[in-house]
């Protein structure tokens, strides 16, 4: 597929310049008195322009179904078809171009005029026409023929610009859809069983593709590495940040994936916090954008429940407790991508039978309701307690309708992810076949 033109080929509109001279070329005088026609007919050959001559409003019809007429001066008294009934029928057709018409008139009281402009004529004039006043009114026509020819140019323009604008945002969403949905296929799964417990995962971006990103690998068959990460800002250019870091966090060998290191006795897990320098050089030597990222990444042990952590400027990691309470995790740490040599630490703590960790992005801590409150950790925590009966994608699916509920709406301002671990606790062995 040919990708979709850019903003720089879409020729903007230019300001069309018409001089008067220009807008009236052909000039149709009507009336039913031959000589009458002859006369006006022969003082608008003199200015050079181009003269039919019609007997009759009907006539004169037939001929604007031919001619493209920039001027009409048309006798008011006429059999058949009255001057009124030649310029209502003329306003009548469907023809975006506009003709100006004079009325030739002997009437000169209110009425008649109020009449003659209801109907959609321009100007009158008195018979018999004096010249200089014919040419006084032609100029007034020209002036308003070049306006509307200027006006009618530039909308056609616009229109066409328009058109333009809306075939490159429908081509733009198509692909922005098409992103979202590569991005989404990031999340192989959503949820997954071990023996010892589950991981379950949420993304919500705020836009079509955001800078959130959540996931797990396994680093032994008995280890696995959970994380949650935030580019900053919104758009493309986080959604791509997001498909490069969540590149380092994927695959099960050490060449591909920054969170496992080769020991002596095989595969092992790389100390958090050499994960996140790792990530942090990574970004400022390669990658080398504006942007940072915020990253909770967590070593889990499945067999006793062991945990190693970072926190690199995400929102505390949380462990809810069997009883429903929750306790916070970390000290802050720096962001990743900010400064060179910035330091992180690793913490360890353990996760009992029955408890579970909540690695969750600042779209849920700072999502605000009506009034510009945020949610905050304490906010996210009464939530959570409310849920604490709930397990797996049922719970993540319930604390996004709490969130909605807390904001008026599911138009959330920033992207929303969540990592959730539950841990079982390990599973005694089964008895022998023999």
């Amino acid at each position: 597929m040919s990708p979709p033109a850019s903003f720089s080929s879409i020729e903007l509109p230019t300001v069309a310049t018409v001089t008067p001279e220009q807008v009236i070329r052909n000039v149709l005088v009507v009336d039913d008195s031959r000589a009458q026609r002859m006369l006006v007919a022969a003082g608008l050959r003199d200015r050079g322009f181009t003269v039919f001559q019609a007997a009759s409003g009907i006539e004169a019809l037939a001929l604007c179904d031919r001619i493209e007429f920039d001027l009409i001066l048309s006798d008011w008294m006429m059999p058949e078809m009255t001057g009124i009934e030649f310029c209502h029928a003329l306003r009548e057709r469907a023809d975006d171009r506009y003709i100006y018409f004079i009325l030739l008139t002997s009437k000169s009281d209110k009425a008649a005029v109020a009449e003659g402009l209801d109907v959609g004529a321009d100007d009158f004039l008195a018979k018999p026409v004096d010249s200089g006043e014919l040419r006084a009114r032609i100029k007034a026509g020209e002036r308003v023929l070049a306006m509307e020819r200027m006006l009618r140019g530039n909308n056609e323009l616009l229109t066409d610009t328009l058109i333009k604008l809306r075939t490159l945002y429908d081509a733009l969403d198509r692909d922005l859809v098409d992103a979202r949905n590569l991005q989404q296929s990031l999340l192989r799964e959503r949820h997954h069983s071990y023996p010892e417990g589950a991981i379950s995962l949420i993304l919500r971006p705020s836009g079509h593709v955001g800078g959130d990103m959540v996931g797990f690998f396994d680093i032994t068959p008995t280890l696995t590495g959970l994380y949650g990460f935030d580019v900053s800002g919104h758009g493309v250019t986080s959604a791509l940040m997001t498909a490069r870091l969540s590149g380092l966090l994927s695959g099960a060998s050490a060449d591909q994936n920054l969170a496992i290191t080769r020991g002596p006795d095989g595969l092992m897990g790389t100390d958090p916090a050499q994960v996140a320098h790792q990530m942090n050089q990574l970004m400022l030597s390669e990658i080398q954008t504006d942007r940072y990222v915020t990253l909770a990444y967590a070593e889990l042990d499945r067999l006793d429940g062991t945990l190693r952590m970072v926190q690199a400027g995400h929102p505390h990691p949380m462990i809810q407790h069997a009883s429903g309470n929750l306790s916070i995790l970390g000290s802050g740490g720096l962001p990743i991508g900010l400064l060179e040599g910035a330091d992180y630490s690793t913490f360890e703590t353990r996760l009992r039978p029955g408890e579970r960790l909540i690695l969750a992005s600042d779209g849920i801590t700072e999502c605000p309701d009506p009034r510009g409150v945020e949610l905050g950790h304490e906010g996210l925590q009464r939530i959570l307690k409310r849920l604490s009966d709930l397990r797996g994608n049922a719970l993540l699916e319930a604390l996004m309708w709490e969130l909605a509920r807390w904001h008026g709406g599911e138009d959330f301002p920033d992207d929303v992810s969540c990592a959730l671990f539950e841990y079982d606790g390990p599973q005694p062995a089964q008895p022998s076949a023999d």
